[in-house]
């Protein structure tokens, strides 16, 4: 379908209950808060939303498209965390078992007591790098590898979270790959994206480029993603100016082919619902039994909680993902949980529901775990949803 909803021509289709949510998409456009973005909900394994609108350019001459896919940032770590706890599942991987179990180079510099689930809730104390790397660097999986397994911790293992912000993928990835003998990129593929029918990539084919919406990246991004302490010695400081990250670099051929499993998949709403459906039905979605519903449900006991060193905000994880905790709750269940990338792209699952929603956007705000947009959006479905 195509609608006039309030001038804002939107594309898709949605439940009619779901009209205050797909208004307030709407909304987001005629505040000049977007130009080209998606959404899509999932309940009980159907889609209820599944709607875009706007533009691939500012002159508005080239549409987003149903097949439009753009760089996620950090909503890719929603999709690695998928990788490992289907390999969890499957009984090869154990959350509490060392790193050094699957990969023993990493046990290098006193980290042979890290535990896998410190990988995946940002407490390994390997949120940044000592030896300088560049953007270059970010696309040589080995190199990168290498150099986090000679890494020293900058804090006690376990003790305290520090958003990893681009090296967590790396970490997860690298044990998905001794593990599997696969890149996390092309196990994604091969054993989420393909039998759930997302169209989502960690490493993109050139033959998808044409489809690419490159991000907007207002003046001051890069410099403000964060506010990180003034004194440079400080974790959040280090975190984020070793490795950079630095938004043009997202309309590269390089960092579009490169694999960085926390910060460079492309899709759009719909493929990342496609592939969070399972986690919220109790691992099963679309006809494919992804994982079981004891893996499943996992994600929701908290591991660790604290003020996170990097982000400066109080936060709970599970296994991966931010859990329903702290002073503004993400959901009206307790049994949700979420990430966002840079940018404000954002995903959110709600085992309670057995709602999975999500919000991807080419238009970048400050901020790394989304933003009012997609807070209001999310604010409205779930309105929507106790009609």
């Amino acid at each position: 379908m195509s609608a006039d909803i309030g001038g804002v021509q939107v594309n898709g289709h949605f439940d009619e209950r779901f009209a205050g949510t797909v208004e307030q998409f709407a909304q987001n456009f005629r505040n000049g808060d977007d130009i080209g973005a998606s959404f899509a909900l999932s309940k009980d394994g159907e889609f209820l939303v599944d709607v875009w609108a706007g533009h691939l350019d500012e002159d508005k001459q080239r549409p987003w498209k149903e097949d439009t896919i753009v760089n996620v940032y950090s909503s890719t770590k929603t999709v690695s965390f998928l990788c490992a706890l289907v390999l969890a599942d499957r009984g090869l991987l154990d959350f509490d078992e060392p790193v050094a179990t699957y990969w023993p180079e990493f046990a290098q510099s006193g980290k042979d007591k890290v535990l896998v689930w410190h990988l995946m809730n940002h407490a390994a104390g390997l949120s940044g790098l000592d030896v300088p790397v560049t953007s270059e660097d970010m696309y040589d999986l080995e190199k990168m590898t290498s150099l986090l397994a000679a890494q020293a911790p900058w804090w006690e293992p376990g003790s305290a979270t520090g958003y990893h912000a681009l090296t967590q993928g790396y970490l997860i990835g690298e044990v998905v790959r001794r593990i599997t003998g696969k890149t996390l990129g092309k196990f994604m593929r091969e054993e989420l994206a393909g039998p759930l029918g997302a169209d989502f990539f960690i490493g993109v084919p050139e033959s998808e480029f044409d489809r690419i919406g490159h991000l907007f990246v207002p003046i001051g991004t890069n410099e403000n993603n964060i506010a990180v302490n003034d004194d440079p010695n400080s974790i959040a400081s280090r975190t984020f100016s070793n490795p950079a990250p630095v938004a043009e670099d997202s309309w590269t051929p390089g960092w579009k082919k490169a694999e960085i499993p926390a910060a460079n998949g492309h899709g759009n709403a719909r493929s990342l619902v496609r592939l969070q459906t399972p986690l919220a039905c109790g691992g099963s979605a679309f006809g494919v039994d992804l994982m079981s519903e004891k893996t499943a449900r996992s994600v929701m006991q908290p591991r660790i909680d604290g003020h996170d060193l990097c982000l400066n905000v109080p936060l709970t994880f599970g296994l991966g993902f931010g859990l329903n905790r702290g002073p503004i709750p993400i959901s009206p269940n307790e049994n949700a949980c979420f990430w966002g990338g840079w940018g404000g792209s954002s995903v959110l699952v709600d085992q309670d529901a057995r709602v999975a929603m999500s919000f991807v956007m080419n238009k970048m705000f400050a901020g790394l775990l989304g933003d009012t947009r997609s807070f209001l959006i999310r604010q409205k479905a779930y309105e929507d949803l106790g009609r």
